[in-house]
C-alpha cells in the first residue's frame, strides 16, 4: 500500500504532518496486525535462521569472558602505552548506539513529533541491549569484575571511597542511572500492550506471563491518568540523560592532557556522534525486520526519510569536529597536538583515520539526495558503512591518541588478539540475540500509540476508547 501524509487537526489546534495509516487499517486490524508476530504459534524459519548465528557468536564471547576470567586481560592486545585499546572503544560505541531509543521515544515525544510512534519501541529495546553489552568492556577491563562493587559508595569496613573526582567513577554513576530510566521508560510504554496480548492470547501460559508483565491494567481512565503523567515524567527524566551520559564517557578523555583528548569539544561532539551511530543502527535494523515481517504500513518511507534526515544533520556536526580538531592543532601552536593530527593522518593507523573520513563524512553526503534518502536499499548500506566509521572514529581516538604520545622513548604499537575480536564481535552476537527475543515475544511497534494515529482516534480522543 502506498505511503501518504495527511494534515489531521490535533487536539491542542492547528494541522500537523503526521504519518497515516495506510487506507483500510481499524482499531482491529492494527492490534491484530502487530500482535499475530508476537502471539503465532509457529515462529518462522526466518527467525531460527537469524537466531543460530547470533547465538553461536554469543557463545564465542561466553568463551572469550571465560578465558579472560581464568587468565587475565593479558590475553588482548592491550600493553604500555596503549592501555585502552578495543575494550573501551568498543564500550564507547555501544553507548553511542544506545543513544537514538532514548532520543526517539523522549526528546521527539516532549517535541510532540508523531513519527517516533512506529519507531519508539523498537529503538528503546535497542538502547537496554546495546547499554548491556557496553557494560562489559569496562567491567572486564578492570581485570578483577567481581570486586566492581568496590566503585559504589558504600560504607566498606576499610573505608575505602572510590575517587569521585575520576570521569572513570562518574561514568559509573551515569551509564547505570541511563540504563534504568531507559528500562523504567521502555517497560511503562510497555504496560498498555501487555494487556493487549494478555487479552488476545489464546495460550493459558501466555495469558497468565503477560497479564502478570501487565500488573492489573484494566485500560480504565484512571489508569490512564497516571500512565501519562508517569510517562511524561520518565520522557523528561530521560532527555538530559541524552545529553549527559555520552558527555560524561566524553571526559575519560576530555579531562586528561594527552594530545588528541585534552579538548573541550568532546562532550557536544560525542553526543552528535552517539545520535549519529544510534540512528545508523536504527536503521540496520529496522529495514530488514520491517521487509520480513510486512510491516511497510506503519513504518512508512516518511519515518525512514526522517531517520535518514537526522543522520544528514549530526553527520554534518561529526564532520564539523573532525576539522575543528585539525584546525585546533594547527591554530594552537601546540607541536604535541600538531604532531598528533599528523601521526593520525600518516602514522601507522593512517588507513584507519582515512576509512573514518570515507564512512562518515564523504558516504553520508549522498544523503542531501531526496532519492537517496527514499531508497531503503541505499539507506541500508550507509547505515552500515556509518557504524563502521563510527567504530573507526572511537579507535583513532583511543588508540592513534596513546600509542605516540609525549616521550618518543615510550611509543609502542598495538595489535589486536583473536581474543579482542571475539570479544567485540561476541557482544555483536548478544546484541543480536537479545534483539531478536525481543522481536519475537513482545510487540516490535506501539499498539496503542499507532492506533492513536487512525481518523477515527481523532473523533474520540478519549484515552481508553477502541481498546
Amino acid at each position: 500500500m502506498a505511503d501518504s501524509v495527511q494534515a489531521i487537526p490535533e487536539a491542542r489546534g492547528g494541522p500537523a504532518l503526521v504519518p497515516v495509516i495506510a487506507p483500510g487499517h481499524s482499531f482491529a486490524t492494527v492490534t491484530q496486525k502487530i500482535t499475530e508476530v508476537v502471539l503465532r504459534k509457529d515462529t518462522p524459519l526466518g527467525w531460527f535462521l537469524a537466531l543460530a548465528p547470533s547465538l553461536a557468536i554469543a557463545g564465542a564471547l561466553a568463551t572469550a569472558l571465560t578465558y579472560l576470567v581464568l587468565t587475565g586481560i593479558g590475553i588482548w592486545g592491550n600493553n604500555q602505552p596503549v592501555g585502552w585499546a578495543f575494550d573501551i572503544t568498543n564500550f564507547v560505541w555501544w553507548i553511542g548506539i544506545g543513544h537514538a531509543g532514548t532520543l526517539i521515544s523522549a526528546i521527539l515525544l516532549l517535541f510532540r513529533q508523531q513519527w517516533r510512534t512506529s519507531i519508539n519501541r523498537f529503538a528503546e529495546a535497542m538502547t537496554l541491549a546495546a547499554v548491556a553489552c557496553a557494560g562489559i568492556f569496562p567491567l572486564m577491563h578492570t581485570g578483577r569484575p567481581w570486586l566492581a562493587y568496590w566503585l559504589l559508595p558504600y560504607p566498606s569496613t576499610m573505608d575505602l571511597w572510590p575517587n569521585f573526582k575520576s570521569p572513570l567513577v562518574w561514568d559509573v554513576f551515569a551509564v547505570s542511572t541511563y540504563l534504568t530510566v531507559s528500562a523504567l521508560f521502555w517497560f511503562t510504554g510497555l504496560i498498555p500492550d501487555l494487556a493487549t496480548l494478555r487479552d488476545s492470547s489464546k495460550s493459558k501460559v501466555g495469558r497468565r506471563i503477560y497479564g502478570l508483565l501487565a500488573m492489573g491494567w484494566r485500560n480504565s481512565a484512571y489508569h490512564w491518568q497516571h500512565y501519562e503523567i508517569a510517562y511524561l515524567l520518565l520522557a523528561g527524566l530521560s532527555t538530559p540523560l541524552v545529553v549527559s551520559v555520552h558527555s560524561v564517557v566524553s571526559f575519560d578523555f576530555a579531562v586528561s592532557v594527552l594530545p588528541g583528548w585534552h579538548t573541550t569539544i568532546f562532550p557536544p561532539y560525542f553526543v552528535a556522534g552517539a545520535i549519529y551511530s544510534g540512528f545508523a543502527m536504527v536503521l540496520t535494523l529496522m529495514i530488514p525486520l520491517r521487509a520480513a515481517y510486512g510491516m511497510q504500513d506503519f513504518i512508512t518511507m516518511r519515518h525512514i526519510e526522517n531517520m535518514a534526515k537526522v543522520m544528514l544533520a549530526t553527520g554534518l556536526i561529526v564532520g564539523y569536529g573532525y576539522s575543528l580538531e585539525a584546525f585546533m592543532a594547527w591554530y594552537s601552536g601546540n607541536k604535541y597536538e600538531t604532531f598528533m593530527m599528523w601521526n593520525r593522518m600518516t602514522g601507522p593507523y593512517w588507513w584507519s583515520y582515512a576509512l573514518l573520513i570515507l564512512c562518515n563524512v564523504v558516504t553520508p553526503t549522498f544523503l542531501w539526495s531526496k532519492r537517496v534518502r527514499t531508497s531503503v536499499g541505499a539507506l541500508f548500506v550507509i547505515s552500515i558503512i556509518v557504524n563502521i566509521g563510527m567504530w573507526l572514529e572511537r579507535f583513532v581516538i583511543v588508540v592513534t591518541s596513546l600509542h605516540r604520545d609525549f616521550l618518543p622513548s615510550s611509543w609502542g604499537r598495538f595489535q589486536p588478539t583473536i581474543w579482542d575480536f571475539a570479544t567485540y564481535f561476541g557482544t555483536i552476537g548478544m546484541f543480536m540475540t537479545l534483539m531478536l527475543l525481543f522481536v519475537r515475544f513482545l510487540p516490535m511497534i506501539s499498539i496503542f500509540e499507532i492506533r492513536t494515529l487512525l481518523p477515527s482516534a481523532k473523533v474520540n480522543q478519549s484515552p481508553g476508547h477502541g481498546h
